[in-house]
Parts: structure tokens; sequence; C-alpha cells
């Protein structure tokens, strides 16, 4: 993503530069996590499998997943949404891509899901291929020290990324509020608008949102419009 956005201009952002500091902030905030609380959800900053599989529920309702059709993974931690899925829907039918900036993530997963050949992981900070869908469950929620400003610049740069690399539509979550015991000023709430009306207006893309679901949350299914 970086080096593509680098070649653009001749000018480069500033905000270009600093994503090496966001990945290496948030690879390591989930590394930490991963080392203290192991392959569950606590490893992957959310509560319980429950409230985890509730969101994947959300995130899926982007598109339908009872027909052979490709999934990307973004920030897919330990493998998580590819056992909700399989549990779910016939074996076959979907062609599961999980992509984690953090190689511990990726060693669990592929640990995990051993000897499956439509399931696969691959460490980075984008998918390396194009899928019919893309998800992103908790991407760009934690802030961690980061500037308000280049957060947002990273927040695009991922919404670029997860719409380059979906033929159908993508869907993506944040949070609406922070949890009482948060650090102060560490997680990132937009309101739904700014980023429904970004994938709306810079994009291109038709945009659904989730919410009242019984989180402190939402969800957008971003879809890309008929040509």
């Amino acid at each position: 993503m970086i080096d593509r956005a680098a070649q653009s201009s001749t000018a480069v952002p500033p905000e270009v530069s600093a994503f090496e500091n966001v990945y290496a902030g948030v690879g390591d905030y989930y590394t930490a996590t991963m080392a203290r609380y192991g392959a569950t959800p606590r490893g992957v900053d959310w509560s319980c499998e429950a409230t985890q599989f509730l969101r994947f529920v959300q995130l899926l309702k982007i598109g339908r997943f009872d027909v052979p059709v490709s999934l990307n993974d973004l920030g897919c931690g330990y493998g998580a949404l590819a056992v909700f899925l399989a549990e779910r829907y016939p074996t076959d039918n979907i062609d599961y891509l999980g992509i984690d900036l953090a190689p511990v993530m990726i060693q669990r997963a592929r640990r995990r899901h051993r000897g499956k050949p439509s399931i696969r992981f691959a460490i980075g900070r984008s998918s390396p291929r194009q899928a019919d869908y893309t998800v992103a469950s908790g991407v760009m929620n934690v802030k961690l020290e980061q500037p308000l400003d280049l957060w947002e610049a990273f927040v695009r740069t991922v919404l670029d990324d997860m719409h380059r690399t979906s033929r159908i539509g993508f869907a993506v979550n944040f949070l609406a509020r922070p949890n009482p015991d948060a650090p102060p000023g560490q997680l990132y709430c937009p309101p739904p608008e700014t980023w429904a009306r970004y994938c709306e207006q810079s994009l291109g893309c038709s945009v659904e949102v989730l919410a009242e679901y019984g989180m402190r949350e939402y969800t957008l299914l971003v879809r890309r419009n008929p040509d």
C-alpha cells in the first residue's frame, strides 16, 4: 500500500512514511494480546466468543455464502472467522484467505487450519488478491497514541485497499463509543456518517449501516454500484 501511494505522487505525503509506525504499533499491540491471552477472543481484543460471533454475523451480511464465493479476511487474527464459516456453510463453497500483519497470528491460524486447502493465510497489510468480498473486524479501532489526522489517513488507505481487492463489496466495523474502562484517547470511535459518506462519495459505492445489534459499534456494508 505504501509503495503504491509513494509512486502516485512526486510529493510524498508526510503520513505515508509515518504509516510504518502505525503498522508497527498495531502489530506490537496484537502480538502482546496474543501472548497474554492466546488464540482466544481476548487474544484479538474482543471480550468473548459470543460477541465475536455476533460481529461475524453482521459482517457476512455483505453477501451470500451458501454458494461458491471467495472471501478476504483482513486482520484475520488466529482464524476465528474461518471456523465460524466452516460450521455454517459447506466447506468447499468458500475460497478463504486470511491476512494479518502479525506473524504470530498467522502461525496460530495456519496451525489451527492445517490440511484445509480452501482456507489459506498470509502475512501482510492488505490482500494480495482480489476476491468477491473482503471483511475486516476491528482493524481500525485501536488508535493507541497516533494523532487523529494520521489515523484517519490510515483508515482511508485501508478502505481504499478493501475496495480495490473486492469485486462485489466489503464490510467493516467501527466502534460507536468506547468501553468505560478503555484508556482515554486510545480507541477510534467515528460517527457512522464519516466513513459511510467517504465510501459513497470517494469510492462510488452504496453503503448500508448496521447498528443497534446490542454492542458499542456499527458495521458498514459497502457494495459496488453496477457500471
